[in-house]
């Protein structure tokens, strides 16, 4: 369903950032768990390959992506201080990811906690920042482009996340739940559709990554969205994990 394009890659890079039995342990995990999100950092960790890289490349390419390398700036802040973002105005950026975490239950510290694994001691800190970039800014992409964080829209948006990432384990977690929850599903709901449609719509819209979302939060969100090429928003019924099993022994 979602076609890995794989680079080629050095002999060290394929060593240290490819661990394919670690990605299979946390898959089956994931899979066990779907609520587990510290096996999905697993597997993004596990088959990194050289996506950070190619990354860091294209950020260098742009004014923007220069600007945010040279600053790294922190969402985490601005994103926990929930007072300060329900004092933005209606219908802002800000406002929106508001509503979003309070509706799921979930913060911005949560996916920190889940993402504590064990990292390469030598990465550079250009590399480190990218990495915690695409984590702190997760659900500020929810917000955007309109998913929940139920089975169905966690997976389209991991699939939206793989085209812009090109992380192989983003692709791999991907395609088993465009699997594993189109059979364990209705066939009206078209679950599959709807997570494949995230990597259409990910080929139509801009490139999430150089977007200074720091600066961004008092903006109108539909004016974010005009801006990031997002047409429009996701719309599906939600599937959450107390509803189907998606284990592997299922």
């Amino acid at each position: 369903m979602i076609a890995a394009e794989i680079p080629a890659m050095t002999p060290r890079m394929s060593i240290q950032t490819m661990r394919p039995l670690r990605a299979a342990r946390a898959l089956r995990e994931l899979f066990a768990n779907p609520d587990d999100t510290q096996q999905v950092f697993e597997i993004i960790d596990a088959m990194q390959g050289p996506a950070l890289v190619r990354m860091r490349r294209r950020l260098q390419q742009s004014e923007q992506g220069r600007r945010l390398l040279a600053e790294q700036p922190n969402l985490i802040p601005l994103l926990s201080d929930r007072e300060q973002l329900r004092a933005l105005p209606d219908g802002s950026l800000g406002r929106e990811y508001l509503a979003f975490v309070e509706a799921e239950g979930i913060s911005a510290d949560g996916l920190v906690e889940a993402s504590d694994i064990s990292r390469q001691r030598d990465e550079a800190s250009e590399l480190r920042w990218i990495r915690n970039w695409l984590r702190d800014s997760h659900d500020l992409w929810h917000a955007v482009l309109g998913y929940e964080g139920d089975l169905i829209g966690e997976a389209a948006l991991l699939a939206f996340s793989h085209y812009q990432t090109r992380n192989i384990g983003v692709g791999i977690i991907a395609t088993m739940a465009w699997f594993k929850i189109g059979r364990v599903t209705e066939r009206q709901l078209g679950a599959r559709d709807v997570i494949f449609d995230g990597r259409r719509r990910s080929k139509g819209s801009a490139w999430f990554l150089d977007v200074p979302w720091h600066r961004w939060l008092a903006r109108p969100v539909d004016e974010v969205r005009r801006d990031l090429g997002v047409e429009r928003l996701a719309r599906y019924r939600p599937v959450r994990s107390h509803e189907v099993n998606v284990s592997f022994v299922a």
